[in-house]
């Protein structure tokens, strides 16, 4: 069985009278796809958001690779190997793709500014190393031919694809996905899972997948991980969760719910 990559135990958090989570806990293992589902207020960006160390949690643990990184900022998680996606892809307009994708290299970067500043061999090795990687993720998303492209002159579709692609630069072991389907049509989350599957197949990273399209969380995600109100609901298997009636009341109330399982 594939090893533990990251855990949050018993994960809390308010903002001063406003419970947002209570006593979360999950864990998700090398090469898995956990999706982090909920109505609309549960909670689930918020535990992206204290993973990453964008929040610092009230209460509980994050554990990455069994280390303790409870409120450790987010260049730190960075550097350990965490990258994320943003809902609104959190791009710089201005700059090429390329350009983008080289910014998430910056937890990578070893040369020093003496180094820089001479254009020393092991800076310039540097450099050629991080071009390759960044080519060679654009060419995973199929986004090469874009590459010296202002980011602001493309269309939605591509800048989500562009967001995941600058995340992949990172070279993570884990990866936080906040809703990257949202506002894509149905041939871009096509090509979407189809980036998903590649990278639980073929690179083996560990993802927590916040999503709210129910069709590609049945067809694509290992293990399901329900939130209501901030509170653990239900977790499994995606075809004995989405049966769940607890979690048919949650997404539709108690009438709709009822009526949806004939009752």
């Amino acid at each position: 069985m594939a090893e533990i990559a990251l855990s949050v135990e018993r994960l809390s958090l308010a903002f001063g009278g406003l419970r947002v989570l209570a006593d979360v806990s999950f864990s998700v293992r090398t090469g898995e796809l956990l999706a982090l589902i909920g109505p609309n207020g549960a909670g689930k960006t918020s535990i992206l958001n204290c993973i990453g160390g964008i929040y610092r949690p009230s209460g509980g643990r994050v554990l990455f690779e069994g280390r303790d990184v409870t409120g450790a900022r987010p260049h730190a998680m960075a550097r350990l190997g965490l990258a994320r996606t943003f809902q609104h892809g959190e791009l710089f307009g201005h700059m090429t793709v390329l350009e983008n994708l080289l910014v998430a290299r910056h937890a990578r970067v070893a040369t020093s500014v003496l180094g820089e500043g001479f254009r020393s061999r092991h800076t310039r090795r540097a450099e050629v190393e991080h071009r390759r990687v960044v080519e060679e993720i654009l060419a995973f998303v199929e986004l090469t031919r874009y590459r010296h492209q202002p980011v602001s002159a493309l269309p939605f579709g591509i800048q989500k694809v562009i967001g995941f692609a600058r995340a992949l630069a990172l070279e993570p072991r884990v990866l936080l996905l906040d809703e990257p389907s949202a506002g894509l049509n149905r041939e871009e989350r096509e090509d979407l899972a189809r980036h998903i599957l590649r990278i639980k197949h073929e690179r083996g990273l560990a993802m927590i997948w916040v999503e709210h399209d129910m069709q590609m969380v049945a067809d694509l995600a290992d293990r399901l991980y329900v939130l209501n109100f901030g509170e653990h609901l239900a977790d499994g298997p995606p075809g004995d969760v989405l049966s769940d009636p607890r979690v048919i009341e949650a997404y539709l109330g108690r009438r709709a719910g009822d009526a949806a399982r004939g009752v």
